[in-house]
Order: C-alpha cells, then sequence, then structure tokens
C-alpha cells in the first residue's frame, strides 16, 4: 500500500484532511471506504475519479476500500456489467482483496430494518401511487401534503408490508414510505419510499424478492453493515445525507458511518450521464459500451490510454468542493504525457506515396539502426531495412510548394529519419486522376548517420521500405461531440453535436514489419503521427487495426486559437 502523505507531499484535499485528522485523533486509526457502484452500465471516467479517491485513502493511509455493487433495481442490472465494473476496477490498479459485497447481501437484514421502522411509528405501507405521491410532496417553497395512509395502526403497517413481501399486491399498488416530516424545507425528506413492490428477475437472488428497497435506505444500512466510516459521494448526494443520518439515527445502529460530498467530474465535448450513453449505444450512434469514442473505462482502455495516466488525470483535478469543469484537453495531455515517457517509437505510413531512389542499387537491401525511445536507451534500437523503393506520407510532397514547406519538393533536399538525404529529382502522376503516383529522388551516400558538415537540411520525414512494410488498417478517432457542452442546449438534442469526424478509417496504411508482433493494447507512437495501439477486435490478421489514442498535439487546441 501506498505510504501516506507527509507535509513535504502535495497538500491534502479536504476529505483526506478529514481522514487524517480521523487518524491522528484515534477516531478512526484505519478508514474503510467503499466504491459502490450501480450494475446497470460500464464505468465511465467520472467513475474512475471516485475509484481513484476510495481506494487512493485506503491505501494511502493503511485502511481498506469495499467493492460494494448496489443491485436494487433488477430491471437494469445484469451479471456482465459486474464483470466488466471488477475488470475496470482492477485494470485501474485497485484491488478490493476478499471485501467484495452486494447491496442484495443484506435483503433480509434491510427487511427487518423495515420491519423495526414500523413497529416504532417511523414508516407507513401507503396505497397512493406515484404520480399521487408526486403530487402531494409540494415545491421548493410549499410544503407537501400528508398521505391518507400515513395514520395507519402499525399493527396494520406490519401485516401489509408482510403481505407485500408474500406477493399479494400488484406492482407499484403500495409503497413503504418513511414516516418525517412533510413540512421538511429538504423534499427528500418528505415522507421518502423505502421500499417498492416490483416483480422482476435478479440477477443474484433470482425470484426470491418481489420488493426491493430504495437507494437511500440501503446506502446507509449497508454502510452500517461493513463498518465503513467515511461514505463518499458527490454533490448531487448533498441533500440525501439529512436521511442517510435519519434512517441510521432512527434506528439506533451501533455504527454510524458518516457521508462526505465532493464534486463530480465535469468534462468537455461529453456527456457522462449512463443513460445517456446507453441511448448513443441503442441508437447505433456508437458501437457499444467499449467504443473507443466513449469515455468509458473500456472504451478508455480500447483506445489506448493506461491506468497510469488516468490515475494521474485524477491526482492532478483533485477533489474538491464546488462543480467545476475540466477541459477535454487536460485529460488528453495527461495520456500524452504518460505516452511520450513511456511508448515505444516506430514508424507507419498513413497514406502512402511511392518514392524511387534512382540512384540506389536495384538489388540492395541495407539495415538502418533507429531508436526505440529517444529519451530512454534502456530500450535500446531496431533495424529497418532501406531499400531503393520506399513509401512516404503523401501529405511530405507537394508539386509546388510555399516557401516555408519544409519536406519534399521538386529540387528540394529532406532527411529520411534514421537513414540519408534524398533530393527529388521529379516525379509521374496518374493519367487518369492526375494525381501524382511516384516521386523520383536520388540519395546521397555520405549522409548516412547524418546530413554532412556544411549543408543545412530543415526537413525530415518518416518512411517505409515498400518491399518491407506490412498493411494494416488505421482509426483516427477524435473527441465525439463538437459542443463544449453538448446539454447546454434544452431546446436542442445531445445527439445533434455529435462530431461526425469522430470516427475515420483509413485503409491501405503500412507499418514496420515488427508491429505485427505487437501485443494487443501496447501503445506505441507512430512518428509524427500519434499514439496508437492494436485493436482489441482484430478482423483482418493480415492487415491488424490501430486505434489513435490521441494527437502528439491538442490540435482542438490549435483550432480555438485560429
Amino acid at each position: 500500500m501506498n505510504e501516506p502523505h507527509t507535509s513535504e507531499a502535495k497538500p491534502l484535499d479536504f476529505i483526506r484532511q478529514i481522514v487524517a485528522r480521523d487518524r491522528e485523533s484515534g477516531k478512526h486509526p484505519a478508514p474503510i471506504t467503499r466504491f459502490p457502484p450501480e450494475p446497470n452500465g460500464f464505468l465511465h471516467i467520472g467513475h474512475a475519479k471516485s475509484i481513484c479517491l476510495n481506494f487512493g485513502i485506503a491505501g494511502e493511509f493503511q485502511g481498506r476500500c469495499h467493492l460494494r455493487f448496489d443491485d436494487t433495481n433488477p430491471t437494469k442490472e445484469e451479471e456482465a456489467y459486474v464483470t466488466s465494473i471488477k475488470e475496470d476496477v482492477r485494470w485501474l490498479g485497485f484491488d478490493w482483496g476478499e471485501h467484495l459485497y452486494f447491496a442484495s447481501d443484506y435483503f433480509e437484514q434491510l427487511y427487518q430494518f423495515a420491519e423495526q421502522l414500523i413497529e416504532q411509528g417511523n414508516a407507513y405501507v401507503c396505497d397512493l401511487s406515484a404520480e399521487q405521491i408526486r403530487q402531494l410532496r409540494g415545491t421548493l417553497t410549499e410544503p407537501g401534503t400528508n398521505s391518507p395512509y400515513r395514520d395507519r395502526p402499525v399493527s396494520e403497517n406490519l401485516d401489509l408490508f408482510r403481505r407485500m413481501r408474500a406477493g399479494e399486491f400488484d406492482d407499484g399498488s403500495r409503497v413503504l414510505r418513511a414516516k418525517i416530516d412533510m413540512g421538511s424545507p429538504v423534499v427528500l425528506m418528505r415522507d421518502p419510499v423505502l421500499y417498492r413492490i416490483l416483480r422482476a428477475h435478479h440477477h443474484r437472488t433470482g425470484d426470491r424478492w418481489c420488493i426491493y428497497p430504495m437507494y437511500d435506505f440501503t446506502h446507509c444500512l449497508s454502510d452500517m453493515l461493513e463498518s465503513i466510516t467515511h461514505s463518499l459521494c458527490t454533490l448531487e448526494f448533498q441533500d440525501n445525507r439529512a436521511l442517510y443520518d435519519w434512517v441510521l439515527d432512527t434506528l439506533h445502529t451501533p455504527i454510524h458511518p458518516r457521508q462526505y460530498e465532493f464534486a463530480r467530474l465535469n468534462l468537455s465535448y461529453t456527456v457522462m450521464s449512463k443513460r445517456k450513453l446507453r441511448l448513443l449505444i441503442e441508437n447505433g450512434l456508437v458501437d457499444g459500451w467499449d467504443d473507443p469514442r466513449m469515455l468509458t473505462i473500456s472504451g478508455l482502455r480500447r483506445r489506448g490510454y493506461t491506468p497510469r495516466a488516468i490515475r494521474g488525470f485524477c491526482e492532478e483535478i483533485g477533489v474538491g468542493k464546488k462543480q467545476s469543469w475540466i477541459d477535454m484537453g487536460v485529460l488528453e495531455n495527461a495520456v500524452r504525457n504518460d505516452l511520450n515517457e513511456h511508448a515505444p517509437r516506430a514508424m507507419a505510413v498513413l497514406k502512402p506515396l511511392t518514392v524511387i531512389i534512382d540512384n540506389y542499387p536495384d538489388d540492395q537491401v541495407e539495415m538502418v539502426t533507429a531508436a526505440n525511445h529517444p529519451k530512454r536507451p534502456e530500450l535500446g534500437n531496431r533495424e529497418l531495412p532501406f531499400s531503393r523503393e520506399i513509401l512516404i506520407e503523401q501529405d511530405d510532397f507537394m508539386e509546388d510548394p510555399p516557401a516555408k514547406f519544409f519536406r519534399l519538393g521538386p529540387g528540394r533536399e529532406v532527411r529520411l529519419r534514421y537513414g540519408y538525404n534524398i533530393t527529388c529529382t521529379g516525379y509521374e502522376k496518374d493519367p487518369e486522376t492526375g494525381e501524382i503516383s511516384v516521386v523520383h529522388c536520388t540519395y546521397d551516400p555520405a549522409s548516412k548517420g547524418g546530413t554532412p558538415e556544411g549543408r543545412k537540411v530543415k526537413g525530415v520525414i518518416h518512411w517505409l521500405s515498400a518491399a518491407h512494410a506490412r498493411p494494416c488498417a488505421v482509426v483516427l478517432y477524435d473527441r465525439l461531440f463538437m459542443e463544449e457542452d453538448p446539454e447546454s442546449d434544452k431546446e436542442t438534442e445531445f445527439t445533434e453535436h455529435l462530431n461526425p469526424d469522430s470516427r475515420r478509417l483509413l485503409q491501405g496504411c503500412y507499418m514496420e514489419p515488427a508491429l505485427a508482433d505487437l501485443p494487443i493494447g501496447k501503445p506505441v507512437q507512430f512518428e509524427r503521427q500519434g499514439y496508437f495501439c492494436k485493436d482489441q477486435r482484430q478482423e483482418d490478421p493480415l492487415a491488424p487495426l490501430f486505434n489513435r489514442t490521441v494527437t502528439l498535439r491538442d490540435s482542438w487546441a490549435k483550432l480555438s486559437q485560429k
């Protein structure tokens, strides 16, 4: 586990300050936190912030963190989501050990707590419909109205609640409500629903239950049963804290965890609601939960993001009390900085143009040495074949280049990275399309290993030996939305702001021969192109598919400055 923060380390955020004080005072010598996802979808980057906070605190202060699934809504939950969430948490670098729990583990205990509330006169069975309950709840400025069933005798409430459990009543016909205060300034405290009738097959308990507890009743009691010391939630649960405390205080539980709220992650150019992410999938606007354009953890993993980069991003943005927006560029830059440090280099040509070096021997192939990383010699070198016919990027040649175009053009000299200097002597055009099809050059044999002294060559381009290059395909991913806040315009569906160029497939690309053996998911920098990784879904083994993780520079920042 990580050592706790010291005075020389980065200042503690407000939650870590609380944990540190509790530890030093002896109140909670070893903090116990929990990450409590609902298994109704895949985790996204916002969940990563919570995961890093809860597991991070446990590691830093010699405590533990539980993974607990809030599986109280069987109509939306699936075992597949449980599996994906476990995989994501582990991939991020965290381990719950033996402390894996499910809210459904506590269904019988929760039911007994509900009966206790009824026996104390603090809960009642209500026959109003969901719509009627909403109508009587009041507004932010007007108090609510008591349910006509609020004063049922304890014995009748117990009988009805037990018959609810036995399955005697239709779905939605009755609920169990807490008896608190219909005039409370906190709307949530106006006799909230604790249980509802719902006949649905549960992924763990099957059909044993036809009544299910609500989140606010389940969460605080689950925390109590697990002896959680610091229950960390995002700010939207701030009002829920009153109900959290009411349930524990009213039941006189032996342990009373404390809830603390922090600002959720709001990231530009995306949406964070699982409901809206699901809508994108169901409408075929993306290719599933792990689409590399989605900011789900599985999507980021498939795109080539690293756990280290995501953890670094979460540490950089910190934990605060006020809602704020984080620019997408901050996340992309965290990934870029991580990959720049750790990803090996390679060369790939995405839009090939043939270059023939006329004065190079036809049958000669020689090997040139290339560094796998310019600043990490321990990563070693690789040997690249060099021959008479090479491939370069179409954009690295212009028929009539401007003065500040420092790449290849008629009569111009450039350096082939790790290779020789070449000078353009002519070119050929396709007679049908008029496009340039072949460029002719000569090379300087004396330039191997560097440009001869006394000559300056500003342009350096990448290349591949045409005879040895291996085919591949590349997907250029970009931000999914064009607008910083796709949900800002309430009159327009957020899907109207989708970026039509968020996914571009390039076929007919070529790569270094050794990249054919690159493991799936391992990041690599295509020099001058960006960071890439092999896609998990390889359809053509002879032409592997590479996903662009991130560009070498923040191209969106450049666009915004124009």
